[in-house]
């Protein structure tokens, strides 16, 4: 028994000791929502030495190292958008996330969920309520989005999907469930029902699942004073929360870095956003959950900013996108995510049955995936600048690679074993501690939940 105690003791010891050196974990990965859709059509995807990919999901865990895939919940989805126009990626009900929830989690990965509160896309624009809760009072409609949230949560967790971060909305800076708020509008913002509707939903999710962290999403990420204004606003109202998720999406907010800005007008940027979140909300951690840049055919309405100066509209210039975007969120300490948004988007689908439509996945494509609209027999190449060899890592071509450089650096220690001065090595990366004892036997601690 002395023995027993003396070991735990002495794991418990080791784990303060580097728990410094990692103090938190950091998530990476992306959007996959349409995934399903895109294997339930046959599409094939290609690694970046050109070899078909048996299944992206576990393949983006183990050779791009992600450790992180969100997907976007609609309470009855009808594959209509907003406008009532078809849209085949509104989709997602409960039981197509609890599937895709549980392999995520069976993959090793975080699931973050994010709660849409919509029949359909809610975002900047789009902030009605679904059908079922049109009408409502704002106590009603509370009620409603928490017994939703706990029905959801529920279920997630009885099928073994329970999620590791949670969205409560979708870039509801504006408004969500019909419920405006000020300052995009003024004239008939209704804070009080707002607020409530956030407390219901996040405190459905701290009795549910008070593991998960919680996520208030919003897209005005370059304008501080919106969001010092915003987010004082839920802590003050009593919105219990623990991240702040931005979506950050070049042609519409702007560039990276003041280095980028200094001879242009407009200095917003992200990581001065980032940065004075830090100040303005130290308690808060910052991620990225929507982002993401076109290698081919530049949006032709709604673009703010032509960044086509610093990134091409080009596979090389998504890939120095994203290789950009880690470099300068990586040394930030409040910021822990970056999410890339639809990196599975493959163009329409399987290819070879466009004549019948059968496996038209999408009618069209917004080329800012990480996998070629066009098809051959094998399946969709992968976007790269050039090809991997033994002089050059598929991190330096390829942008879902390089994207797992936002982790901490990998770092190996080696410790003697005291009898036979066998190394012990102690790896830290991917948010997971392992721990080596004298006797040569390891632990894996998560670097979040010591």
């Amino acid at each position: 028994m002395k023995r027993f105690y003396t070991r735990y003791y002495t794991l418990f010891i080791i784990a303060l000791a580097y728990i410094g050196a990692y103090a938190q974990t950091r998530y990476v990965g992306g959007d996959i929502s349409m995934l399903p859709q895109y294997e339930k059509h046959n599409s094939a995807y290609k690694d970046v030495n050109g070899n078909k990919i048996s299944d992206l999901l576990t393949w983006l865990v183990t050779e791009c190292e992600w450790n992180t895939f969100r997907v976007r919940l609609f309470v009855h989805p009808q594959g209509k958008a907003a406008d009532g126009s078809a849209d085949p990626a509104v989709c997602q009900n409960l039981a197509y996330v609890t599937a895709l929830g549980k392999r995520i989690k069976d993959a090793g990965a975080y699931f973050m969920l994010d709660f849409h509160y919509s029949d359909t896309w809610v975002d900047a624009l789009n902030i009605q309520a679904p059908e079922a809760w049109q009408g409502l009072s704002d106590a009603l409609m509370a009620d409603s989005l928490g017994q939703y949230t706990h029905h959801v949560l529920q279920t997630l967790k009885a099928a073994g999907a329970e999620p590791d971060l949670v969205q409560v909305g979708n870039e509801i800076m504006y408004g969500l469930c019909g419920i405006k708020v000020a300052p995009y509008y003024k004239a008939d913002s209704n804070w009080d029902g707002y607020l409530g509707l956030l407390r219901a939903g996040c405190d459905a999710v701290r009795e549910e699942c008070p593991k998960a962290q919680i996520i208030i999403h919003t897209d005005r990420e370059g304008n501080t004073a919106y969001n010092q204004y915003y987010y004082s606003k839920l802590v003050n109202g009593g919105v219990d929360f623990d991240i702040i998720g931005l979506s950050y999406y070049p042609f519409w907010h702007g560039y990276l870095t003041l280095e980028q800005v200094a001879s242009k007008s407009d200095k917003s940027n992200l990581v001065a956003s980032v940065q004075r979140l830090a100040t303005d909300f130290p308690d808060k951690r910052v991620q990225i959950v929507e982002c993401a840049y076109n290698f081919q055919y530049w949006p032709n309405s709604g673009v703010k900013y032509d960044t086509r100066d610093v990134w091409p509209c080009s596979i090389a210039g998504q890939y120095q996108f994203v290789r950009d975007l880690v470099d300068a969120l990586k040394p930030l300490s409040n910021c822990d995510g970056i999410s890339y948004w639809f990196p599975e988007e493959a163009g329409n689908g399987d290819d070879t049955n466009w004549s019948t439509s059968k496996g038209t996945v999408l009618s069209g494509w917004l080329n800012r995936g990480f996998w070629d609209e066009k098809q051959s027999n094998t399946g969709h190449a992968i976007n790269r600048t050039a090809t991997p060899s033994a002089s050059v890592k598929a991190e330096d071509v390829c942008a879902p690679y390089y994207l797992q450089k936002f982790y901490n650096s990998t770092t190996e220690l080696e410790q003697t074993d005291s009898r036979n001065t066998r190394p012990c090595r102690k790896l830290l990366q991917c948010g997971k501690i392992l721990l080596c004892l004298p006797d040569g036997s390891l632990y894996a601690l998560d670097g979040c939940r010591l």
